[in-house]
């Protein structure tokens, strides 16, 4: 089963449900605070996503703070010395920097998969 978000102004929301009590719930994904919404249907729950999103950014715009966002673009990765090693070598090569090697490779890597 293919996992479904709700998606508005560039975030999405988790879709989930609650046999024992008959209600659809989520919450905004990325964002580390806990900023949830539910709903008895689709249509309710998709209205209370876009409310709940439209607070936080109102909230934020209101304390002159950066509204988080699921995906900024960077994230730490460890490898091992020697692995390092040849992908600094590799991106020398190529005249290309490090990071730039390894978006190369994580792409290549999820078109082949």
């Amino acid at each position: 089963m293919n996992k479904q978000f709700l998606k508005y102004k560039g975030y999405r929301g988790s879709v989930e449900y609650s046999l024992e009590d008959n209600i659809l719930f989520g919450k905004i994904i990325g964002i580390k605070g806990l900023i949830s919404y539910d709903g008895k249907t689709i249509e309710e729950l998709k209205k209370h996503f876009k409310r709940a999103l439209d607070d936080y950014l109102d909230l934020c715009k209101q304390k002159g703070i950066k509204p988080e966002k699921e995906y900024k673009g960077n994230f730490n990765v460890r490898i091992s010395p020697k692995l390092h090693q040849k992908l600094e070598i590799y991106s020398e090569n190529q005249h290309q920097s490090l990071n730039k090697s390894v978006e190369q490779a994580i792409d290549k890597f999820l078109t082949r998969n």
